[in-house]
C-alpha cells in the first residue's frame, strides 16, 4: 500500500466499518473505478479516465452486454456520476468535483486491503 499526502480538511481519520466496506465493494463498477484510482499514485482521475477504465475492465472481464460502445459508455459514465460517486464521496474516501468532474480519492488502509484482494480474486 502506497501512502499519500493527505489534506487534514477533507479526510476522515476514522477507520470505515466493515459492513461499510463490504457495502462499497459488492458492487463491479464502484470496485473497478476504485482499483483505477488506487493505482494512481497521487489518487487523481477525471470521470472519462474512470469511465474508460471502468469500460476496459468490463470488455476484459466479458460483463459488457448487447449494447452498443457507445451506449454503454454513456450508462457507465451516468451511473458513476448519479450512483457511485455520490456513494463514494458521502463516506469521505474520495472528493468529486462536478465542475471539472475531478475525481480525488484518500486510501483508506482497511479498504485497501481488501480492495487488493478482490482485485486480486477478480483480475
Amino acid at each position: 500500500m502506497r501512502k499519500r499526502e493527505q489534506d487534514s480538511r477533507s479526510v476522515s481519520t476514522t477507520t470505515p466499518a466493515l459492513d461499510l466496506i463490504f457495502d462499497l465493494l459488492s458492487d463491479r463498477r464502484r470496485r473497478y473505478a476504485l482499483y483505477c484510482l488506487s493505482d494512481r499514485t497521487d489518487g487523481v482521475a477525471d470521470v472519462d479516465e474512470l469511465t474508460d477504465a471502468i469500460v476496459r475492465l468490463e470488455n476484459e472481464t466479458g460483463h459488457v452486454g448487447q449494447t452498443e460502445a457507445d451506449q454503454h459508455r454513456l450508462t457507465v459514465r451516468t451511473e458513476l456520476q448519479h450512483s457511485h460517486l455520490p456513494k463514494l464521496a458521502d463516506t469521505s474516501l474520495l472528493e468529486h468535483d462536478p465542475r471539472s468532474d475531478t475525481v480525488r480519492y484518500w486510501s483508506q488502509p482497511s479498504l485497501e486491503e481488501w480492495l487488493e484482494h478482490a482485485k486480486h480474486k477478480e483480475l
